[in-house]
C-alpha cells in the first residue's frame, strides 16, 4: 500500500512540475515569465523623484526649463519628459515635451544640448487631459 501511495505521490507532483509555466489567474490560464535585470544599472539610474522638478540646461549651461513631469506613451511606452519653460513660478509658463532619451546627464544636471527657450516654446504646447 506504501508503494502505490508513493507512486501516487510521485505522479502528482510530476504533474503540477510539468504545469509550471502555465498559471490560472481568475480561471483564465496565463504564462508566467522571467525578466533578469542587472541590478547594478538599475541603481545606477535616476528616480522620477529626482527627475520631477530638476532643471533642464542646454549646451551654453544656460537653464531652458524644469521638468514638470514624466509621462510613459503607449503604445511602446516611450518616456517623455514634460518641460515647463518660461513663466515664474508656474505663472505664464508653456509646457512640451521631449523624449527622455534627448536629456543628457552631465555630473548632477540634466542637459538638452541644442536647445534654447525659443525652441522650445517654438513646441507645441502640452496640455493634461487628466
Amino acid at each position: 500500500m506504501m508503494e502505490k501511495t508513493a507512486t501516487l505521490g510521485w505522479a502528482v507532483l510530476l504533474g503540477v512540475l510539468s504545469n509550471v509555466s502555465t498559471v490560472s489567474a481568475q480561471g483564465a490560464p496565463q504564462s508566467v515569465t522571467e525578466v533578469r535585470v542587472d541590478v547594478a544599472k538599475v541603481d545606477a539610474g535616476y528616480r522620477a523623484s529626482k527627475i520631477n522638478g530638476a532643471t533642464v540646461y542646454n549646451g551654453k549651461k544656460e537653464k531652458v526649463g524644469t521638468v514638470d513631469d514624466l509621462i510613459l506613451g503607449p503604445p511602446d511606452w516611450v518616456p517623455y519628459a514634460v518641460l515647463s519653460v518660461g513663466g515664474l513660478l508656474g505663472v505664464g509658463n508653456h509646457l512640451v515635451t521631449v523624449p527622455l532619451s534627448k536629456l543628457q546627464v552631465a555630473g548632477d544636471q540634466l542637459v538638452l544640448p541644442d536647445a534654447t527657450k525659443d525652441t522650445l516654446k517654438a513646441l507645441p504646447e502640452f496640455k493634461y487631459m487628466k
